[in-house]
Order: C-alpha cells, then sequence, then structure tokens
C-alpha cells in the first residue's frame, strides 16, 4: 500500500470515529445500565464460579439465573453481553459497588435538575431533595450502605496506582486523612511509609464502626493505643494516629 493510499485509510478511519461519537453520546446511558443489570443478575458470579478457562454459552448463563416466566432471556442477555464485551478492559478489581452507586435513583434524579441548577442557581442535588448529599446520606439508611460500599471498593483501586507512582509522601512526618472514613487509605499509605504518623480525622459516628488496626497513638493524650478505641478517653477518638512504629 502506497504512502498516499495509507493516509486516505487513515483519513476514512478517523472521519467513520467521528460519525459514531455522535451516536455513543445518544446512547451513553445504555452501557452502564445493561452493565447494572448484569451484576444484578448474578452473570459475574456465574462466571466466576465456572472457572478462568471456562467457555460458557449465553443459553447456559441463561439457565442459571433466576427463575422467570421470560423463556427469550438467552436472546436478551446474548446481546447484553456482547455490548459489555465491546467495552472490556483489564483494570483488574472491581468498580460493581461504584457503578451500583452512580446508576442508583436518588443519585440518577439529581441530573434531572441539572438545567434548572444552571439557570436558576444551586446545586441539583439540593433542587432535587432540599438538602446537601451529606445531610441526605445521613438519613437514608439505603443510599449510605450504597454509597459506602462503593467507596471501599473504589478507594483502595485508585489508592494502591496512586502509591506505585507517586513518590511526594517520601519524608512526610505527619499525614492527617480529613474524612478518612474506616481509615483503610490512611492504612494504606503508612504500611508503605512506616515512618509516618497518620491521622484520622472523621466523625465520632465513623469512627465507632470502623475497624480496629495494630497501633495507634491518640493526639488527644499524646500517648500510644493499641486500638482505635482511646483507652484514656475511653471513647473512640475524634482526631486519632495510626503510628507504622506501633504496628504488628
Amino acid at each position: 500500500m502506497s504512502s498516499k493510499e495509507s493516509q486516505i485509510g487513515a483519513s476514512t478511519n478517523k472521519e467513520d470515529s467521528l460519525s459514531q461519537y455522535p451516536m455513543q453520546l445518544s446512547t451513553a446511558s445504555v452501557l452502564p445500565m445493561v452493565l447494572k443489570a448484569t451484576i444484578e443478575f448474578g452473570v459475574l458470579e456465574i462466571l466466576d464460579r465456572a472457572g478462568p478457562r471456562a467457555l460458557l454459552s449465553t443459553s447456559q448463563i441463561a439457565s442459571q439465573l433466576p427463575t422467570y416466566s421470560n423463556q427469550d432471556r438467552s436472546l436478551l442477555l446474548d446481546c447484553m453481553l456482547k455490548l459489555l464485551a465491546s467495552h472490556s478492559d483489564g483494570i483488574g478489581g472491581s468498580l460493581a459497588p461504584l457503578l451500583d452507586l452512580f446508576q442508583d435513583k436518588v443519585e440518577m434524579n439529581t441530573w434531572y435538575h441539572l438545567k434548572d441548577a444552571v439557570l436558576e442557581g444551586g446545586l441539583p442535588f439540593y433542587r432535587a431533595y432540599g438538602t446537601n448529599a451529606v445531610e441526605y446520606i445521613g438519613k437514608d439508611d439505603k443510599f449510605r450502605e450504597i454509597f459506602e460500599g462503593s467507596m471501599k471498593d473504589f478507594n483502595p483501586l485508585v489508592m494502591k496506582m496512586i502509591l506505585e507512582k507517586y513518590k511526594g509522601f517520601d519524608g512526610l512526618k505527619l499525614l492527617v486523612d480529613v474524612g478518612g472514613a474506616d481509615g483503610t487509605i490512611l492504612n494504606m499509605i503508612i504500611s508503605k511509609y512506616p515512618t509516618i504518623k497518620g491521622v484520622n480525622f472523621d466523625l465520632a459516628s465513623v469512627l465507632e464502626k470502623s475497624p480496629s488496626y495494630p497501633g495507634g497513638y491518640c493526639s488527644k493524650y499524646r500517648a500510644p493505643c493499641k486500638r482505635h478505641v482511646c483507652k484514656h478517653s475511653k471513647r473512640r477518638c475524634h482526631f486519632h494516629e495510626v503510628d507504622s512504629s506501633w504496628l504488628g
């Protein structure tokens, strides 16, 4: 193929890609909703149980779905899996809980208020529910569970990639994680940088539900603690340091 023919071919491919892009934008909501339904069906668990080398047909997968009256579920599932296969990647880990969060009705409903928020002011979430997201999470147990679950799985994935490339923690003596929740992120950082004292700063109601990590330091009483429950104040500390020099 000549250089000119190669240029023509490349130009045609670029034009095809540009012409398809508006269609992709118009149907952008389809992919996450199909993925959400696939997760809810338990399809990923079915594939996982079959093993990494297993080859399952759509009908074999459909036969393991919850029993309902639809006899065409194999055909519909085939279309769904073809769509997902065309968008597969190798990110590793699970983003299913994060998908569940962004496709939840509570979250999706806020986008219907985006136009009014731009024209009239305010935030879409507040216009939808009359309160901010933090206060709403405190009132809606189901949505709070979805939110916390999404962060629990998503944050470690992101932090792992950050720790592989980011060197900004070198030489730090003290690190404060504001809104650190259960301390997972802080613990990951300190595990790699054992000279850092970490401060997990969050609400007492959040810390009450957080797991205990071996070794800690109460900044209020300037003394080491063996657990997140401060042995000096006899309660969970709002301002609690995890010092890796006591780990193990």
